[in-house]
């Protein structure tokens, strides 16, 4: 039997090539079973110490008992989030790479920004709800506006002597702020917006009078409520009283109907990931947001744990 020389090299180079690939598919599989077999980054595009930060630390926490890996959180907040979940959606897709998105950053945020670093909903795939919270109006201590109606009755005499009152936020697009957007409208008065990156910088603008009043999540001011020392909550946006709140009516119960509105921080891994991590990640996540412990450390934040998960979320 005659052999074509020629058509043997081929068939060798092929054989080789082929069995190159299947090796790599072989390893990456491999790797991809493995997971996870490094720390794991839950990447929260606000700044340390507010409402998302504390999310998403709970939620670590509860994540490493399940997946037995450490959870770190790494805070890049800018651009009313876009910087961190950018970030995140231009990450390999290997399930080491996280993201706590908010309703800001993956609902309001492409309606605000012309230029998006991501597509909210090709670029992420949905995890976990991991918390909900009302919003809160407070101002300092010392401020003579006792309830709503003193705020609201303040604003439209300032307004009749050219001033306006000011309220300070943690950043444009944020659900905070157009909560307040929402309340001017409501209550038919105008408020100048002075947005801060984060609690930690609005906080002592607000009480040592710089600014009138400050809009923020109830799990990112209530233990600052608490206190006492520097703020003094006014009204909650949720539709009842959240228990660790209790002395803090709502909106409505302060005679505005309508402002029902809850914030909200959901875990997203980058489009890509594979199935399984993914489906590890929702197993683990309702299981840590169902355990009483990590339930009754978000509760104490003020906020609620979620229950939606993958394609529900």
């Amino acid at each position: 039997m005659k052999v074509n020389k020629k058509r043997s090299k081929w068939l060798t180079i092929t054989s080789l090539v082929l069995g190159v690939l299947g090796g790599l598919g072989s390893s990456s599989m491999s790797v991809a079973s493995d997971w996870p077999n490094r720390p794991v980054t839950i990447v929260v595009p606000y700044p340390a110490g507010g409402a998302a930060d504390h999310s998403a630390r709970a939620l670590a926490q509860g994540l490493e008992a399940h997946i037995n890996q450490t959870v770190l959180v790494d805070n890049r907040p800018g651009a009313a989030g876009n910087v961190g979940m950018g970030y995140v959606s231009r990450s390999k897709p290997d399930g080491y790479t996280l993201g706590l998105g908010a309703v800001g950053t993956q609902t309001i945020n492409e309606f605000l920004y012309k230029d998006m670093p991501y597509n909210a909903q090709e670029d992420f795939i949905p995890i976990a709800l991991v918390t909900s919270t009302p919003n809160v109006m407070s101002v300092a201590p010392g401020s003579p506006w006792e309830n709503l109606d003193d705020v609201i009755k303040a604003a439209k005499e300032a307004e009749e002597k050219g001033e306006v009152l000011t309220y300070a936020s943690p950043g444009v697009g944020t659900s905070v702020h157009l909560t307040s957007e929402y309340f001017q409208v409501l209550a038919g008065i105008d408020l100048l917006h002075i947005p801060f990156k984060g609690m930690a910088n609005s906080l002592p603008a607000v009480s040592n009078g710089e600014v009138d009043l400050l809009f923020d999540n109830l799990a990112g001011s209530l233990g600052q409520i608490k206190s006492g020392k520097l703020i003094r909550g006014i009204a909650q946006s949720g539709g009842k009283r959240n228990p660790e709140a209790k002395d803090l009516p709502t909106f409505s119960e302060s005679g505005m109907e309508g402002l029902d509105v809850m914030s909200w921080f959901a875990l997203y891994a980058p489009s890509g990931t594979p199935e399984h991590v993914i489906d590890t990640l929702i197993e683990s996540s309702k299981k840590v947001l169902a355990d009483p412990e990590i339930v009754a450390r978000i509760n104490s934040l003020g906020a609620e744990p979620g229950n939606l998960f993958g394609e529900e979320l």
